[in-house]
């Protein structure tokens, strides 16, 4: 059996918020730890029927760049749920509510900018 190992370190302040997450895989191009803002890791626990989550982001993880995060999540979340279901109209409604999201938070930044917040 081939066995591929993912490897994350989370660097956390004296608050034990996270101040850098770098991550690298064993099979991957590079050797080199890659350094990301945020993560999501979610396994499914078949026997509890429960997804079990850990969703850490850096102090550095603009509010902007945390929407176009969740936004591209969703998108890949509804491509999924296509592969592994065919299940197309329900995946066109998810891809439908990642892009009112995104707009949604965009007209709300906006709007806070005009307001000087």
């Amino acid at each position: 059996m081939d066995v591929s190992t993912i490897t994350i370190d989370v660097a956390l302040d004296q608050k034990k918020i996270p101040e850098q997450i770098l991550w690298n895989a064993s099979q991957s191009n590079s050797s080199d730890q890659q350094d990301a803002k945020a993560m999501m890791l979610a396994f499914w626990d078949g026997k509890e029927k429960a997804a079990l989550r850990i969703d850490l982001w850096t102090k550095e993880m603009m509010v902007d760049e945390m929407a176009d995060f969740y936004y591209q999540n969703l998108m890949t979340m509804a491509d999924t749920f296509e592969r592994a279901t065919h299940q197309k109209e329900l995946v066109d409604d998810m891809k439908r509510f990642a892009k009112n999201f995104f707009a949604k938070f965009k007209e709300l930044q906006n709007k806070a900018i005009e307001e000087g917040r």
